[in-house]
């Protein structure tokens, strides 16, 4: 397989902040790809880069073998880039808009209606509605049936779920494992850890680095053992006496129990006992199996 996105060495500043530092990625052809990380790691820093729309300080970047200094004309006609930020026209209606950008790159809407049937169904109950008067999910479906109007090879969206309800989330994401079906190559960004489990594979980035990549599942296998939940009837005391303890590498909450990352040797049973002296009641220790956030956060703090 082929690699659509290919990055060596990308490097950005702005001004004292380092947004990219060193980024070495590549995207093999017809994959759904995430990239994970948390609010400025530099995930639309590196989109504007592999969209054309801004230059690295550093490094080197192709898609479609094609690179975003020289060939950046070609690039833009053969992408498809969804900012974070709703970035269409709220004025114009909900046809409009799509009759617009299919203008911008010579095609009818006709043309390629069939790739954007799955997405734009729900917005055909109401072409005439302005933009701006769309719902936060309807926003995202009209966005993403724009960036496939003139049908892209490969596909940038930019954290395209942030502030979307749950229901439009998990819509949004079934849209997109049927795109991956048709060869469409996605690069997708996201901050939220769940969807990670989406993707066929996912980098992991924060302050401007790559931490690991690999499937979702190899990641979260990754943790290895010394990983435990724990829990008792007073939960916040027992967050703070197991981060006293010179065994305990970790510990912070995840749901209705907390994550316990320790070293090895680590007995479970005679930290009960030791935390039921303490005053602490109904106390559990048991081994858990890590998520991907939960591997995120021991990368990021590991640095």
């Amino acid at each position: 397989m082929s690699d659509a996105i290919v990055t060596e060495g990308i490097s950005k500043k702005y001004g004292n902040i380092t947004a990219l530092d060193g980024v070495t990625l590549s995207v093999p052809s017809g994959m759904l790809f995430g990239l994970i990380g948390p609010d400025g790691a530099g995930k639309t820093t590196l989109y504007k880069i592999l969209s054309t729309l801004l230059l690295p300080d550093n490094g080197a970047a192709t898609i479609n073998g094609m690179d975003i200094r020289r060939d950046y004309r070609k690039i833009r006609a053969s992408i498809g880039y969804m900012p974070e930020r709703f970035s269409l026209y709220p004025d114009l209606t909900v046809s409009e808009n799509l009759k617009f950008f299919a203008s911008l790159y010579g095609v009818g809407i006709r043309d390629n209606f069939d790739l954007i049937a799955p997405v734009f169904s729900q917005l055909a109950k109401f072409p005439d509605r302005r933009a701006g008067a769309l719902s936060g999910g309807m926003k995202q479906k009209l966005a993403l049936s724009c960036a496939l109007i003139h049908r892209p090879k490969v596909l940038l969206l930019d954290e395209p779920t942030t502030g979307v309800d749950a229901v439009s989330r998990n819509e949004f994401w079934a849209m997109l494992s049927t795109l991956r079906e048709k060869g469409i190559t996605i690069l997708v960004s996201t901050s939220y850890m769940d969807e990670a489990q989406r993707c066929e594979r996912i980098a992991m980035i924060d302050r401007g680095r790559i931490l690991e990549v690999n499937t979702p599942g190899r990641l979260a296998a990754g943790l290895g053992r010394n990983f435990y939940n724990a829990s008792a009837r007073e939960m916040y005391p027992l967050l703070q006496a197991l981060r006293t303890f010179p065994e305990v590498k970790n510990c912070y909450t995840f749901g209705a129990t907390l994550h316990v990352v320790t070293a090895d040797g680590f007995d479970a049973a005679s930290t009960v006992r030791r935390l039921e002296t303490m005053g602490l009641t109904d106390v559990k220790i048991y081994p858990a199996t890590g998520t991907v956030e939960d591997l995120f956060i021991k990368l990021a703090e590991n640095g």
